[in-house]
């Protein structure tokens, strides 16, 4: 959650969902562990304004700052066969065939691809983006992504 918005408990989404939807009024989100109910959605895709129910005022919205809103999975509906779930990604281990590269911290959402942060041991985050020449699988069950580090990195 982004910082209070005026004085009935609103407060700005900090990095919203393209999925605006999911931000509608009387949609279920777990914030900071607890179940809340979206009372009002207002001002932009880029930078909504969500009030939930009891947050009342800027007191309570600014208690909750920082949180992470997140909604239930099975809101989400499943899957198209190629998306993945951010949740479903970090901590992945990384492969490049049966050589381990190391594990994703993170998925940075860019504007040209959406790109895996992988930790490497003794090494410099290696940055991956999902795209068909770097990654040759994804296996969310497995918890296992194999690349092909001679696309990432020819010196490799």
């Amino acid at each position: 959650m982004g910082r209070p918005h005026g004085t009935d408990g609103g407060f700005t989404v900090s990095d919203p969902t393209e999925r605006l939807e999911l931000l509608d009024a009387g949609r279920a989100v777990l914030v900071g562990g607890r179940d809340m109910s979206i009372v009002a959605r207002r001002g932009t895709a880029h930078r909504p304004i969500v009030v939930l129910e009891g947050v009342g005022d800027r007191t309570a919205a600014e208690a909750l700052r920082g949180e992470a809103i997140t909604v239930p999975r099975a809101v989400l509906g499943a899957l198209d066969e190629g998306e993945f779930l951010v949740d479903d990604l970090v901590g992945c281990e990384v492969v490049d065939g049966e050589r381990p590269v190391g594990r994703v911290l993170d998925v940075l959402l860019l504007p040209s691809a959406d790109t895996l942060e992988v930790e490497r041991p003794g090494g410099e985050p290696l940055l991956v983006p999902l795209v068909g020449d770097a990654v040759r699988s994804v296996d969310t069950a497995g918890a296992r992504i194999d690349v092909d580090m001679g696309f990432l990195d020819p010196r490799t």
